[in-house]
C-alpha cells in the first residue's frame, strides 16, 4: 500500500472514532497534518488510532499522563493541535 492510500485510510479512521469529540479532534488533525507525515509518523498515528477514545482523550486534555510506550512526536503534535470549529 502506498503512503498516499494509507493517508486516506487513516484520515477516514480518524473521522470515524465513534466519540464525536475525538472525531473532531483527530479528524481535523489528520486533515491538517497527515499530508506531510513520513512512514514512521504514519505508523505512530495508526498506533494512536488503535487506542480507545477515552484513553487518548484523557491524554489530550491533560487528565492522565501519556504512557511512555505511546509518547512520540505525532502525539506531541496532536496534543498541541488546536481544533477550531469551522462554520458551514
Amino acid at each position: 500500500m502506498t503512503d498516499e492510500i494509507r493517508r486516506k485510510k487513516l484520515t477516514f479512521r480518524a473521522w470515524r472514532r465513534g466519540f464525536r469529540e475525538m472525531d473532531l479532534l483527530m479528524g481535523s488533525f489528520a486533515d491538517a497534518e497527515i499530508g506531510s507525515f513520513n512512514t514512521a509518523q504514519l505508523d505512530e498515528f495508526e498506533r494512536l488510532l488503535g487506542v480507545p477514545d477515552w484513553e487518548v482523550f484523557a491524554w489530550l486534555i491533560g487528565q492522565k499522563p501519556v504512557p511512555p510506550n505511546y509518547a512520540g512526536p505525532v502525539l506531541d503534535q496532536l496534543i498541541a493541535f488546536r481544533y477550531a470549529a469551522q462554520s458551514g
